[in-house]
């Protein structure tokens, strides 16, 4: 019966449903990424679900497919004028990062030894595609048997980093809704809105259009993941400048998926690739390499928030909003963005403040994503390997 692909889709579904009504009454105290993958990993080890689940519901592929529209939607968050003033962010996400990396090589090698530290290193500072990079290498130089450590790493960082992200996003919620009762609240995405009016009044029935307001983004993504292929920068890093600035030249409007009512499914899909990445992960595998993955993500976590509580009381920011920034780095997209959300409902009374929290809290978060995730954790895996 699980062969059904609807039914295979809808058992994964329900563990997304059961996260978000738990994030819901928790406040989100619990994300809800961190149910649906909990209770995955659960479901498959105890034999509820069938190993290959996730190839029967067929949903993944979708999911994968509308990555790059989802990151060219981000990039419709953010106007042009804000992204300029989110330096600080790119700041606070390095010197997390570079913390973290200083400390898992100069402790790691204590307890175990160096190429357990490296193998581990590349993920903490940013998930798959640092995974890629180093098990590549990994299997070149003939340590295979270290491949499951970075491989674990991706599979449980959103475990440690989703939690303590969400708990510093919720405090700092809080004081955004007391700076409103105060009145000292200025939002920054107020110049958002006021493109978003423009963009309202200049609508013509062609851009009103559903389907085309889709079609559009979906070219502008296949724009960006055909430069992907021909450049060294990463597709979704191009998704994202496609989305910024064709939003800067009202191609776009702002939360454009939103405004083709596509955004809901879009994340649902994405949320099964994300599921997936725990797929193939045995108890006994964590069991061999646990001690070294503690031991990798208690040293990486402490050194991303040491790093970004340092470099925010730098740049002045709270670090409350600065920290979480730097954790990215254990999540990144599509989870910022969904603990953005759950931050912002449970803090708001109302759908207006729950907006304007979410705007503030948005944009330095996806910023800092993209730092970490897609560009500074590839260069440093790509630099450390290279060590071994």
């Amino acid at each position: 019966m699980i062969d059904n692909p609807l039914i295979a889709t809808t058992l994964i579904f329900a563990l997304l449903a059961l996260g978000e009504w738990i994030s819901i009454i928790s406040r989100a105290r619990v994300p809800m990424l961190l149910t649906a993958m909990l209770g995955y990993l659960l479901c498959v080890w105890t034999g509820i679900f069938p190993a290959d689940i996730l190839d029967k519901a067929m949903f993944p592929a979708l999911g994968a497919l509308l990555i790059g529209p989802a990151i060219l939607h981000m990039g419709t968050l953010i106007p042009f004028s804000l992204l300029k003033s989110q330096i600080k962010a790119v700041l606070i996400s390095l010197g997390g990062l570079i913390t973290a990396a200083a400390l898992i090589l100069a402790i790691i090698p204590l307890f175990f030894d160096y190429a357990t530290a490296v193998a581990g290193l590349g993920p903490v500072t940013g998930g798959i595609v640092a995974l890629i990079i180093t098990s590549e290498k990994l299997t070149e130089i003939g340590m295979t048997s270290l491949i499951i450590i970075p491989a674990l790493i991706v599979a449980f960082q959103g475990v440690v980093g989703m939690p303590l992200a969400l708990n510093f996003m919720r405090r700092y919620s809080i004081k955004i809704k007391k700076q409103m009762d105060d009145g000292t609240f200025i939002p920054m995405l107020k110049e958002a809105n006021e493109e978003s009016a423009a963009t309202k009044e200049n609508a013509s029935a062609v851009k009103s259009s559903l389907t085309l307001k889709l079609f559009f983004v979906f070219v502008g993504a296949a724009i960006g993941v055909a430069l992907g292929e021909i450049t060294p920068v990463h597709y979704s890093l191009w998704c994202l400048a496609i989305g910024i600035v064709g939003l800067k030249l009202r191609i776009f409007e702002p939360r454009t998926l939103e405004k083709s009512n596509s955004f809901t499914i879009t994340m649902i899909g994405i949320l099964f690739v994300v599921i997936g990445t725990m797929g193939g992960v045995t108890p006994q595998q964590v069991v061999e390499n646990l001690p070294a993955i503690l031991a990798i993500l208690t040293i990486g976590t402490l050194g991303i928030c040491i790093g970004g509580y340092v470099v925010s009381k730098l740049v002045k920011w709270d670090p409350l909003k600065g920290m979480p920034v730097a954790l990215t780095a254990l999540f990144g997209f599509p989870a910022d963005y969904i603990l953005c959300e759950e931050a912002a409902r449970s803090a708001a009374r109302n759908k207006e403040e729950e907006k304007a929290i979410f705007d503030e809290l948005v944009p330095p978060m996806l910023i800092g994503g993209f730092t970490t995730v897609t560009v500074a954790s590839v260069v440093i895996a790509g630099i450390i390997v290279q060590t071994l």
